[in-house]
């Protein structure tokens, strides 16, 4: 089974978006170098091409290139529409979710739909096989953190201060987890990038499991 990340770009303070879902400058350094990420854009759905820093794109280039499936929450496929099914990286792309696909959505797209972040997770791995799963920071990731599906937390830190909005570990309390040390600490342009391993069996935060 291959490895799960927890993985989204986030401010100086921990806030992937702020209180009203704007990303603001966080992903700007997707698109302030020379180094392409993929081979095929999609700068419709994304904004851009994806151009980054040497740095930045050895690191990117490899997670992305073992990713499989992404897994999101309900409120992140609504905010993109899915990417217009183009997801940036993974083959597949499960969505935590009380509600069904929307009807009519681009029925080719390979979107899977699941009723808990336990049953989310279980489906990425029958997909991912020996590929690597991403997993959506927010509160569906913060979730399958607490209850240890996550092997790593991957965090893209940008030098900006949010001061509220959407916490990258979602609204989880109760408790503390400990993480190792980083295995992975990696200066790009305008970005640091840091991966540290969740420790198995580590205590846990909360046991709800809620989807959108």
């Amino acid at each position: 089974m291959g490895t799960t990340y927890l993985h989204a770009v986030a401010s100086l303070d921990g806030y992937i978006a702020d209180e009203h879902d704007d990303v603001g400058p966080l992903h700007d350094w997707y698109f302030n170098g020379d180094h392409p990420l993929v081979e095929e854009d999609h700068p419709d759905v994304h904004g851009a091409p994806f151009r980054v820093s040497a740095a930045s794109a050895e690191y990117v280039r490899g997670m992305w290139s073992r990713q499989k499936v992404l897994v999101v929450g309900r409120r992140q496929f609504d905010l993109t529409n899915g990417w217009e099914g183009h997801p940036p990286a993974s083959e597949h792309v499960v969505v935590v979710s009380h509600r069904p696909r929307p009807q009519g959505w681009h029925p080719e797209a390979p979107y899977h739909f699941a009723g808990s972040v336990a049953e989310g997770i279980a489906r990425a791995q029958e997909l991912a096989g020996d590929g690597e799963i991403g997993v959506g920071a927010g509160d569906v990731g913060g979730q399958a953190l607490a209850l240890g599906l996550v092997d790593h937390v991957a965090i893209d830190v940008v030098p900006v201060v949010f001061g509220r909005g959407k916490p990258y570990f979602g609204t989880l309390a109760d408790g503390t987890l400990m993480l190792g040390d980083p295995d992975v600490v990696i200066q790009g342009d305008g970005v640091l990038h840091l991966r540290l391993p969740a420790r198995s069996g580590a205590g846990r935060w909360s046991s709800s499991t809620t989807a959108e």
